[in-house]
């Protein structure tokens, strides 16, 4: 019999707390490592088909551009059919294309599938999100979500060495399509072992009500400065990561694209930041804690100044330490605030950080084009900065509720 906490929610400690957790881990992880596979062969796609460094972002980029908006449809639609059933779907329908994208025979043809992908890979993240809100006991959310976000990186982190070191070694198409199968094994595990929703209520799909609903999360004012937050943050993070490929097979440093790829490797510190300051989070409060993440991040930046290649690698690992803490403590503020709907809540949330992504990550191009790593790094943290005075800000607002323990 499966043990519940008070209420009838998942208790940390229980086979059903354990099949959640690990089971959205393990489709975050696959979702993250098709969305991200293709981060660190800019610099291949650049070269192989003559592209500028700003388009050669886009196979990512417009991946992200699509999916920001499409989080909130797919979320939306499963407030009306259920959050199993779309999760799973998404991460099958994702490998698929993937797949299909090894036979694209030209940039712009692998851009159009990449656009496809933004599309289908929309229903899993802030459907997990609202997933481990509404069936997991309160009281262990940040933890539950440190591990999903941690199984994020961790996904990110393998899609992007993994693809780096086989387009070195072999190609890019074929790095593409070995993460496409990997895909489709994960979205099937994720259709066994993820228990069904026990909380779940069905809201009739009705696209008045569904817009009322959205326009509501901006009518609460902690949500509105997550959401900026998130834009700034992810912006921040996917620029260093899409541009510091090319610094690193450049002079003077002249990697390969494999070693280039490796540090990638640093997101492993990001997954155990997200676990700790989560559970930290559950503790000590949100509001105390966000920030601190925030500062790590921009200290980081600042040390990636420095010229010696160890110096820059420490940099990374500051950066991401504090990128992975700030939000995993964020993403469940968002859905322990959201007063209604906190699919949607999430969704709105990831579609900030997405746009951002999308945004950053294409400023980020014609800043490391005009101005060098210096010039990047003016525009992040300049980004960074209003993220911390958004923090500050974020601490002075009173909790909704006792329960939001924030």
């Amino acid at each position: 019999m499966i043990e519940t906490s008070f209420g009838g929610k998942l208790q940390r400690g229980t086979p059903a707390f354990r099949h959640a957790t690990y089971a959205l881990g393990a489709a975050g992880f696959a979702n993250f490592a098709l969305l991200y596979c293709v981060q660190p062969l800019l610099p291949v796609f650049a070269q192989e088909f003559e592209v500028a460094p700003a388009t050669s972002s886009l196979p990512l980029s417009l991946t992200t551009a699509v999916l920001a908006p499409m989080l909130v449809i797919a979320s939306s639609l499963s407030d009306g059919i259920g959050r199993k059933g779309v999760m799973v779907a998404s991460i099958l329908a994702t490998s698929i294309l993937t797949l299909i994208a090894t036979a694209t025979p030209g940039f712009w043809g692998l851009v159009a599938v990449r656009a496809l992908v933004g599309v289908t890979m929309s229903g899993l993240p802030a459907v997990a999100m609202a997933y481990l809100a509404e069936e997991l006991d309160a009281r262990t959310l940040g933890y539950a979500t440190g591990i999903v976000i941690g199984g994020n990186a961790l996904g990110g982190l393998t899609g992007r060495v993994f693809a780096g070191v086989v387009a070195d070694i072999a190609s890019w198409r074929l790095a593409l399509g070995l993460i496409g199968l990997f895909g489709l094994a994960s979205g099937l595990l994720a259709w066994r072992y993820l228990p069904a929703a026990r909380h779940f209520r069905r809201q009739r799909l009705a696209p008045r009500a569904l817009l009322d609903g959205l326009l509501g999360q901006f009518r609460e004012p902690g949500l509105r400065w997550l959401f900026v937050l998130g834009f700034l943050m992810m912006g921040s993070f996917a620029a260093i990561y899409n541009y510091l490929g090319f610094r690193l097979v450049a002079a003077p440093y002249g990697l390969s694209q494999a070693a280039a790829s490796a540090v990638f490797l640093l997101y492993l510190v990001g997954i155990g930041s997200s676990t700790g300051m989560g559970q930290l989070a559950d503790r000590v409060g949100r509001r105390k804690v966000l920030w601190i993440g925030i500062l790590v991040a921009l200290a980081g930046i600042a040390i990636m100044l420095a010229r010696p290649l160890p110096l820059v690698v420490l940099g990374l690992a500051v950066v991401t330490v504090g990128f992975f803490g700030a939000h995993s403590v964020a993403s469940s503020w968002v859905t322990r605030r959201a007063p209604h709907a906190k699919a949607q809540a999430a969704s709105v949330y990831l579609c900030a950080c997405y746009f951002g992504q999308s945004v950053m990550g294409w400023l980020g191009g014609y800043a490391w084009q005009h101005g060098g790593w210096p010039g990047e790094t003016a525009l992040l943290a300049l980004a960074i900065l209003v993220a911390f005075a958004i923090s500050l800000r974020l601490s002075a607002l009173q909790p909704l509720a006792t329960s939001e323990q924030s």
